[in-house]
C-alpha cells in the first residue's frame, strides 16, 4: 500500500522545500487561470441557449451581451489587482470580506467560494467530456464515468505538488490559447474572403413574447460564466516566485487580454457563422467545423478544448484546499484540512474536494446546463463581497490614494452586486435557489464547528489545577483462547494493575472448558468469567457484562479493557482475520469511564 502510494504520489517534500514550489507567471497562469480561459469554451453557448429561445431574431443581441460580459471583466480585473496589491498573503473573499466587514460576512464569502470551486471541477469536466463527444459521438453513452474518471487522474496529479502539477498543465494551457486565436483569425478571414454563409432555418421559438428585457438580463446572467476563476490568482499569491504581488498583477492582466480576445472572438465568429446550439455539439465545434471543416485544425481546436476544460478544474484544486485549510487554521472547518501533506499540499482538502465534486458529475449525469445555474451565485457573491470589503478597508485606512481605489472597487461591488441580483432571480427557478439556500445552511455548520472547538479549547485548558486520580483500577481482558497473544496482555495488564479479570463468551461449550483447564493451569491467579452465548453473538454479551462491571463501581473507579491484538507482516493479511477488536474498540469509544487499549503483537510470518 504504501509503495503504491509512492508510486502515484511520489516521495515526500521536507519542510524546507516549500519555498521552491512557487509558481513561475507561465506556470501559474496555467494553474489560476485555467478555470477562467476554458469559461470561453461553454459561454457563448450558454448566451445562446437563452436568445434561441425567442428565434433567430435574438441571435444577433450575443454580441452586444459579451461585450456587457467584457466591461464587467475589465471591472472584475481592475479591482483584484488593488485586492492583490493591498493582500500580499493573499487576499481572497473569504480573507477580505472577514477582515474588513466582519466575521459572518467572511463565513458567507468562504462557503460561497467553496461552493464555486466543487462545481467549478463538475462543470469543467462536464464541459470537456461534451467537447470530446462532440468530436467521438460514440463516447456519449459513457460521459459520466469518462468525467469520473478525469477528475481522479487531476486529483493524483494534485496530490504530487502544485509545481509539478504545474508544468503538467501548462502545456495544454498555451496549446488551447494559441488554438482558438487560430480559429478566430482563421474564421474572419474566411468571413472577409467568402462572405458570411446564409442563415439556417429555425424551428418556431419556443417563447412568443418576442426579445424582452428579461430575456437579455437571462442571457447575460448565463454567460457571466465567462467571469468564473477571476478571483483565483488573487487567492493563490503567496504561491507566485517573489515579488508575488508584481507577478500577480502581471498574471492577472495577461488573463484579462487572453479572455477578452477568445471569448469575444468567439461570440463575433458565432454572431457572423449564424451558429445555434445542438444537443450533441458545441457551439464551439460547430464553429471550427465551419471553418476548417473535419480536419486537423478542426480536431486540434476539440482536443485542446477539452483538455483545458479538464484542466480547468485544477484551478479548484489549487483553490479549494487552500481556502479549506485558512478556515481550518480558524476553526471553522475541519483541522484535518489544515494540514499540509507529503507533497506539501493540502491532500485532505483535494480529496474532499474530488469526492464532492465527483458525486455531482453523478448525480446531474455530467449535463454542463443542469449544473451552470448553480455556478454563477457563488460566484458573484463572493466577487461583491470581496470587492465590499476592500471599500471599507480603504475608508478605514485612508492610505495615499484610497478616494480612487475605494470609487474602484465600490464600483465594482456595485456592478457585481447587480450581476448577483439578476443571476438570483433570472436563474432561481432554474437550481441557483439551491444555492441561495445552502450557503447559510454550511455558513450555520461553520458556527457550530467553531463552537465545538472554543468548548473543547476551553474544556482542556491546564493551569496546574490537580487531577483526579482512580482509587481503583479494574482491567478486563476479553479473549477467545489461551494463545501467546493473550499472554502478553495479561503480562502487561499485570504492570497496571492487580484487579484483572478475563472474560471469553462461550458460544462451544466443550471449547469453553478446555479453555478453563488450560487457564486454571497457566494463569490460575487471574480470574476468568466465562459467560454462554447460544445465539453466537460475541459483541453484545461482552458489552452487557462490561456495563454490569461499571453499574457495580463506585466514583473513583475506572475500568481498562484491553484487546489482545496481533498485527500482521503485511497489509493485505489483515483483512483474513475476525476484526472483533476493532468493534469492540468503536462500541466503548465514547464511553465515559471506561479506557480502551489495544496490546499489540507482531508476526514474524
Amino acid at each position: 500500500m504504501f509503495s503504491l502510494k509512492r508510486f502515484f504520489i511520489g516521495k515526500p517534500l521536507s519542510t524546507s522545500q516549500l519555498a521552491h514550489e512557487r509558481l513561475t507567471k507561465k506556470k501559474a497562469l496555467a494553474v489560476f487561470s485555467s478555470d477562467a480561459l476554458s469559461s470561453v469554451a461553454y459561454a457563448t453557448e450558454e448566451i445562446l441557449l437563452v436568445l434561441v429561445l425567442a428565434g433567430a431574431v435574438a441571435l444577433p443581441y450575443s454580441f452586444p451581451i459579451a461585450l456587457g460580459i467584457l466591461a464587467l471583466l475589465l471591472i472584475l480585473v481592475l479591482s483584484y489587482r488593488q485586492t492583490i496589491l493591498a493582500y500580499p498573503s493573499g487576499g481572497g473573499a473569504y480573507i477580505v470580506a472577514k477582515d474588513n466587514l466582519g466575521v459572518y460576512p467572511g463565513l458567507v464569502a468562504g462557503s460561497a467560494l467553496l461552493i464555486d470551486y466543487t462545481l467549478t471541477v463538475a462543470v469543467s469536466i462536464a464541459a470537456g467530456v461534451a467537447a470530446l463527444t462532440s468530436a467521438f459521438p460514440a463516447l456519449m453513452d459513457h460521459k459520466v464515468l469518462i468525467a469520473v474518471v478525469f477528475i481522479w487522474i487531476l486529483t493524483i496529479l494534485n496530490l504530487r505538488g502544485i509545481t509539478e502539477s504545474a508544468t503538467i498543465f501548462a502545456f495544454p494551457t498555451y496549446i488551447f490559447i494559441f488554438s482558438i486565436i487560430i480559429l478566430v483569425g482563421s474564421g474572419i478571414f474566411e468571413l472577409v474572403t467568402h462572405g458570411r454563409p446564409p442563415v439556417p432555418e429555425l424551428p418556431e421559438p419556443a417563447l412568443t413574447g418576442g426579445v424582452t428585457l428579461f430575456l437579455l438580463l437571462r442571457a447575460f446572467s448565463s454567460g457571466c460564466a465567462a467571469l468564473t476563476g477571476v478571483e483565483a490568482i488573487s487567492n493563490g499569491v503567496p504561491a507566485f516566485k517573489k515579488p508575488e504581488s508584481r507577478n500577480a498583477v502581471i498574471t492577472l492582466m495577461i488573463m484579462g487580454g487572453i479572455i477578452v480576445i477568445l471569448f469575444g472572438g468567439i461570440t463575433l465568429l458565432a454572431n457572423l457563422y449564424h451558429i445555434t446550439p445542438k444537443h450533441d455539439e458545441t457551439v464551439v465545434s460547430q464553429i471550427a467545423a465551419e471553418v476548417f471543416g473535419r480536419n486537423f485544425f478542426y480536431y486540434l481546436v476539440q482536443f485542446s478544448t477539452a483538455m483545458i476544460l479538464f484542466l480547468a478544474a485544477n484551478t479548484s484544486f489549487a483553490g479549494f484546499p487552500m481556502l479549506a485549510s485558512l478556515l481550518g487554521q480558524d476553526g471553522y472547518v475541519s483541522r484535518l484540512l489544515a494540514a499540509r501533506g507529503d507533497r506539501l499540499v493540502y491532500s485532505n482538502g483535494i480529496i474532499v474536494l474530488a469526492t464532492v465534486a465527483s458525486l455531482l458529475v453523478i448525480i446531474f449525469q455530467g449535463n454542463v446546463h443542469a449544473l451552470i445555474p448553480l455556478y454563477a451565485v457563488g460566484v458573484f457573491l463572493s466577487f461583491t463581497l470581496s470587492q465590499t470589503g476592500m471599500v471599507a478597508r480603504w475608508i478605514r485606512k485612508k492610505e495615499r490614494g484610497w478616494l480612487s481605489h475605494a470609487l474602484i472597487n465600490g464600483f465594482g461591488a456595485m456592478v457585481t452586486g447587480t450581476v448577483l441580483v439578476v443571476i438570483a432571480i433570472t436563474k432561481f427557478t432554474h437550481g441557483a435557489w439551491m444555492v441561495i439556500v445552502l450557503i447559510p445552511l454550511i455558513v450555520l455548520l461553520f458556527t457550530k464547528i467553531h463552537e465545538h472547538y472554543l468548548d473543547v479549547a476551553k474544556e482542556l485548558a491546564y493551569h496546574g489545577e490537580p487531577v483526579v486520580k482512580p482509587n481503583r483500577h479494574t482491567i478486563v481482558i476479553p479473549l477467545a483462547s489461551l494463545t501467546r497473544v493473550v499472554a502478553n496482555t495479561v503480562e502487561y495488564a499485570k504492570t497496571l494493575s492487580p484487579d484483572i479479570v478475563a472474560v471469553h463468551i462461550s458460544i462451544d461449550d466443550e471449547k469453553a472448558e478446555k479453555l478453563r483447564r488450560k487457564w486454571g493451569e497457566l494463569e490460575p491467579d487471574i480470574k476468568l468469567v466465562t459467560i454462554p452465548s447460544p445465539y453466537r453473538a460475541i459483541l453484545t454479551p461482552l458489552l452487557e457484562y462490561i456495563n454490569e462491571l461499571e453499574a457495580q463501581s463506585r466514583p473513583g473507579e475506572l475500568i481498562t479493557v484491553l484487546i489482545p491484538e496481533f498485527v500482521t507482516r503485511k497489509w493485505w493479511q489483515y483483512f483474513l482475520h475476525n476484526q472483533s477488536g476493532l468493534l469492540l474498540k468503536t462500541a466503548l469509544l465514547l464511553r465515559k469511564d471506561i479506557v480502551v487499549a489495544s496490546v499489540p503483537f507482531h508476526l514474524s510470518h
